[in-house]
Formats: C-alpha cells, sequence, structure tokens
C-alpha cells in the first residue's frame, strides 16, 4: 500500500512545503493539496516549489474540477511540472465543491467532468484532444504521463469513475461503505471492458496519532462537515432511502442545517456539530498506532492501494513521524 499526505495551502508556503519534506522523509510517495483557490494558495504555485525540493514524491490536487481552470490549462500546467521535475505528477478531479461554491457558481456536471477527464490526459500526454468543437495538441509535449483520478461517492460518479479514471478517490475510510463503492467502480470498469485491477483504488481522510481520543475525534470532526455537503447533494438528488446510496452514507445528515465554508476544513468547524462521535471514528483513523494498524489492513484487504492522510490537525508533524516509523513499515512491499 501506498500513502500520501493531504494538506491545505495555508501560508505560509514555507511551511507547507517544510511539511511535504517531512512526509517524503517519513517513506510517503505522494504529495496532495486542497484546490479552492479563493479559500487558500493557489496549489501549482506550490507544486513546483515542493517538487524542486523533494525527490520523488508525487504532487496532485485533492481534487481539481474542469471550470476554475480550462482543461487545456490545467494539462499545460500538469505537463510543464511534468517537463521540470520528471511525469511526478497525479490529476485529482472531482466536480468541485468548495471552489465553485465559494466563486458563487453549482459543483458541475458529470458530463462535463467526464469530459475533461479526457481532455486533460490527452493533451498532458500529448494527444490531440476536442475542446468544445476545436481539437487542439500541445506541440511541445514530449513523453508526458498523467494519470486523472476521479472522486466520487454517488452511483452515476461511481460509474464514471469506473469507465474513465485511472483511478478512484474516496474520501472516506469507512470499511462498509469503501467495500460498496470500490465494488460500484470496479463493476463499471468491467461493463466498460475495462480490467478493474488497472484502476488504482486512494481512501482519503483524516488521521490523528494519539491516544487522547476525545481530543482526536474534536480535532477531525470538521471532515464529516466536509463529507456532508456531497452527501447533501446526494440526498437532495436521489432522496432519502432510495436504495441508490447506502443509508450508513445519508442518514448521519439529517440533523445537518448550513455550512459556511470560511471554516471548511478548519479544526473546530462550528458547522460540524451535527457530525456525532460515532461518525468520525467511521470516516477517519484515531487513536494509538495499533489502531490505525487494525484498520489500514481492512482497507489494504477491500483493495486499497493508497491510504491519503489528511493532516489538518494539531499533531501534523508527530503522526506523519509516527506513521513514518511504526505504520509504513508495516504495508512495505
Amino acid at each position: 500500500m501506498d500513502f500520501g499526505v493531504v494538506l491545505q495551502a495555508d501560508p505560509p508556503s514555507a511551511a507547507v512545503v517544510s511539511l511535504m519534506r517531512r512526509a517524503e522523509r517519513n517513506g510517503f510517495r505522494y504529495g496532495w493539496t486542497f484546490d479552492s483557490t479563493v479559500l487558500w494558495q493557489e496549489p501549482f504555485v506550490l507544486y513546483s516549489r515542493i517538487l524542486e525540493h523533494t525527490e520523488r514524491l508525487i504532487v496532485g490536487p485533492m481534487v481539481t474540477n474542469p471550470s476554475t481552470r480550462a482543461p487545456e490549462v490545467t494539462a499545460s500546467t500538469f505537463a510543464t511540472l511534468n517537463e521540470m521535475y520528471g511525469n511526478r505528477t497525479v490529476c485529482g478531479i472531482g466536480r468541485g465543491d468548495s471552489a465553485m461554491r465559494v466563486a458563487g457558481r453549482p459543483p458541475n456536471t458529470l458530463a462535463r467532468l467526464g469530459e475533461a477527464i479526457g481532455v486533460i490526459r490527452d493533451l498532458a500526454e500529448g494527444r490531440e484532444a476536442y475542446v468544445g468543437d476545436h481539437r487542439i495538441k500541445i506541440p511541445w509535449i514530449k513523453d508526458g504521463k498523467l494519470p486523472v483520478w476521479m472522486a466520487a461517492y454517488g452511483p452515476k460518479a461511481l460509474a464514471m469513475a469506473g469507465e474513465l479514471a485511472d483511478g478512484f478517490i474516496l474520501q472516506l475510510a469507512d470499511p462498509f461503505l469503501t467495500e460498496w463503492m470500490i465494488k460500484a467502480v470496479r463493476k463499471a470498469a468491467v461493463d466498460a471492458g475495462r480490467d478493474p485491477d488497472e484502476i488504482t483504488i486512494c481512501v482519503a481522510a483524516p488521521a490523528y496519532v494519539g491516544d487522547d481520543i476525545e481530543h482526536a475525534r474534536d480535532q477531525c470532526r470538521w471532515f464529516g462537515g466536509m463529507v456532508g455537503n456531497h452527501v447533501a447533494d446526494l440526498v437532495a438528488r436521489y432522496g432519502e432511502h432510495s436504495g441508490m446510496v447506502p443509508d450508513e452514507l445519508t442518514d448521519y445528515i439529517k440533523a445537518r442545517e448550513s455550512y459556511d465554508y470560511a471554516h471548511h476544513g478548519r479544526s473546530g468547524n462550528p458547522d460540524a456539530g451535527f457530525v456525532s462521535d460515532t461518525v468520525v471514528e467511521r470516516f477517519c483513523l484515531l487513536g494509538p498506532v495499533a489502531a490505525h494498524l487494525d484498520k489500514l489492513q481492512q482497507l489494504k484487504a477491500l483493495g486499497v492501494d493508497q491510504f491519503a492522510l489528511y493532516a489538518m490537525h494539531d499533531a501534523k508533524e508527530s503522526t506523519l513521524d509516527a506513521y513514518g516509523a511504526e505504520i509504513l513499515p508495516a504495508f512495505a512491499d
């Protein structure tokens, strides 16, 4: 199993670079950031600096979307980084939650997202692609490589990930829901004539190593609030108890009222009060090292290829170090 770290692009940027270097020293292979450029700094500028100051780390957004940047801009940006640092990028992409809503726009349609996946990958790897009705090619790209991983929760999005994406990003670490969603992605891949084993499965969630479970839950409760935005969209589309989405995912947002993106992804988010202790523990990895090892083994057995650790709490450094010393070695191939 591979491991990644997910950070917000908060200033000072030097601190983000430093944490990414620390992650690489601890054996992490991937360095991800949020991509919501009203709320945080521009991630692609940071990627250039991170790549310059690391040797092996693969970087990318968790996740970008096809509207805040035109697909040809996204492709060219990734290709430039790859030319500079040697194919060390991955494109995580989704419909866009905070990035779009903070700018006063709804998330992208799945149709737009599906089209963008192919366009970005083809252009970044030097092939021709249609942008609208116009066929283009970026002429200077040589030997470019850009895997595109799609974030998804709902049945239509899961099917699209299986049909089109190189990887699937699931932003929660509940084993039951992980199994359900991986099966949906793999079934869609088979139905599309693809080898499901070629789709990389990435589970991303907060991890907090420590013995004070109550404190760890409070530090990570924001995550249930963030996931709740996506779940609310699913309930609006499919209704409650529709059979299209597991009740284990949708029931927990019944007490959700409002959401202010000013607190998005922040410990102490006041809009995450509806998230119960049980949900925090289901969605995240909390507690002593042994608890992390146990849950990661469960996820690995379900087919998870990468666990991406959200380090957005008051124990970033110690958690990265604990993973490097005691957890990553247990999963070394």
